[in-house]
């Protein structure tokens, strides 16, 4: 046991050391909040690549989807993983070519430019509080898997104690930094989590006994309970990926066009292969875990029992890489909502760079705490990511649609459309009825979004266009444009 203590202890310890390594280096070139949080649009094919498989390898893959294919056999990989990977990769293809062209980083840009700033502020806050903050969360929760597994600590300690390290490297690195690492942490993400899946079928009998003993609605993409609820469940999850701001600041952070959409895509496609293994070692772990082990911690019960240590130490790093990376990337989106479209649009719009350096680690820090909150008073890591991504896409992806090709849509009908999802949302457990409760934010959020654009017009401070087939200003830096982004070079 002690030798087994020492092994993953040196590995975390050696782990950590090399993270902050890169992160002091970063936290040394890096001069402007541009650079800080959107990599300063200079980041070469195989970055983009591996900082996508790595932001897609966190909690909810590495931890989450593990235990819904324990319980649900592989229509976990349907109802879960494709979902984001195909709505994903529909933003690439369909949306990452305009929204480059506009210099469109964020949601409240679009937003803003298209109905004015104040209509941005909604997208800001939701992307900071409803799923920034929530998704770092369980990376925390995710991370805390480890310290209790195989060191015992208290759970209270292991959350704190995983906030102090990712908020530290983040605060130190931004972007840059986590773009980096994540570049090299896809390989150890990679040959880790295959590692694992192997030894997992291999423990459990081997291939031919996994596929013949499992029972046969564990092995169907419909699942134990049907292709309906796959299907509801890939729709509350499936849509938020065509808003998801990780992949919105990739597109951005590659240096050219032909970068984002060839690495972009490419990451899709291996993420398609990666994702597949946690639920290979889900569907494996029935076979020798009791039925009613925690979701949660199936990984880490795993790697501790299954493999020695100076290899399941090895696999822990490739879990840590995963949430710190993950956490890196969520916590850098809440960011920068809260210092470009909350602090640079309404408080201080003419922030000079090193003020708006200065708010972007203060909400880093805030963003980081805010989610410890979070992390010690809920559990359950895709119960919270479901419900972040189903709140997410049912306030703002109709919306986004309506604005990308409908010219006709007015502020108050995407107001209407917003608050319809929302509010729907929020009330439906209250509510007590069996319709699902994602197609029920849909339909009040399209209601919404329909009425109010049906009874408004445009109002002074829109710029009206179908973005998708118009320029909004900041297409061809007009001064009008306003952006957040432009920041002022003065100290």
């Amino acid at each position: 046991m002690a030798n087994g203590f020492m092994w993953y202890l040196s590995y975390i310890v050696v782990y950590f050391l090399f993270m902050f390594g890169i992160g002091f280096y970063y936290f040394l070139q890096v001069k402007s909040a541009d650079d800080y949080l959107i990599g300063g649009w200079n980041m070469g094919f195989w970055p983009i690549v591996g900082t996508v498989i790595s932001t897609w390898c966190g909690a909810s893959i590495f931890i989450g989807s593990v235990g819904l294919a324990f319980n649900y056999g592989i229509s976990a990989y349907f109802k879960f993983s494709i979902a984001g990977l195909i709505f994903t990769f529909i933003l690439i293809t369909a949306f990452g070519k305009c929204l480059r062209r506009q210099k469109l980083y964020t949601l409240a840009d679009l937003f803003g430019q298209r109905y004015g700033a104040k209509v941005g502020i909604l997208p800001s806050i939701l992307s900071a509080f409803i799923y920034a903050i929530p998704t770092t969360a369980m990376q925390y929760i995710a991370m805390n898997t480890i310290w209790t597994t195989i060191f015992g600590m208290d759970p209270t300690i292991g959350l704190i104690l995983s906030t102090i390290l990712i908020f530290a490297f983040t605060v130190l690195g931004g972007l840059p930094g986590t773009i980096i690492t994540d570049a090299l942490q896809a390989i150890l993400i990679i040959a880790g989590i295959f590692i694992l899946a192997y030894s997992a079928v291999n423990f459990a009998g081997g291939a031919d006994t996994v596929i013949t003993q499992t029972p046969p609605e564990y092995l169907s993409p419909a699942g134990p309970f049907g292709g309906l609820e796959v299907f509801l469940y890939f729709l509350s999850v499936g849509p938020f990926y065509l808003v998801w701001q990780s992949t919105w600041q990739r597109i951005f952070a590659a240096k050219s066009e032909k970068v984002a959409f060839n690495a972009n895509i490419t990451a899709v496609f291996v993420c398609s292969v990666v994702l597949a293994c946690p639920i290979v070692v889900g569907v494996a772990a029935r076979f020798f875990l009791p039925l009613d082990t925690h979701p949660d911690m199936i990984f880490s019960i795993v790697t501790r029992d299954l493999l020695p240590p100076y290899i399941g130490g090895f696999i822990y790093c490739a879990l840590l890489a995963a949430l710190v990376t993950g956490a890196n990337s969520f916590i850098l989106q809440g960011s920068s909502s809260l210092t470009y479209d909350l602090y640079k649009r309404l408080v201080n719009p003419n922030a000079t760079n090193k003020q708006m350096m200065f708010m972007s680690r203060i909400t880093v820090l805030f963003v980081s705490v805010a989610a410890l909150f979070v992390a010690m008073n809920f559990n359950g890591i895709l119960t919270i990511y479901q419900w972040a991504l189903r709140l997410t896409a049912t306030t703002i992806i109709l919306p986004f649609l309506a604005t990308m090709f409908i010219k006709r849509t007015t502020k108050t009908g995407v107001l209407a459309g917003m608050l319809g999802g929302l509010i729907s949302t929020l009330l439906w457990p209250l509510l007590n009825i069996t319709f699902d409760q994602t197609v029920f934010g849909f339909l009040f959020s399209f209601v919404g979004l329909v009425i109010g654009t049906l009874v408004s017009k445009h109002s002074n401070e829109e710029f009206p266009v179908a973005v998708m087939y118009e320029d909004l200003p900041c297409a061809n830096d007009e001064p009008e444009c306003a952006s957040p982004y432009d920041v002022q070079n003065n100290d």
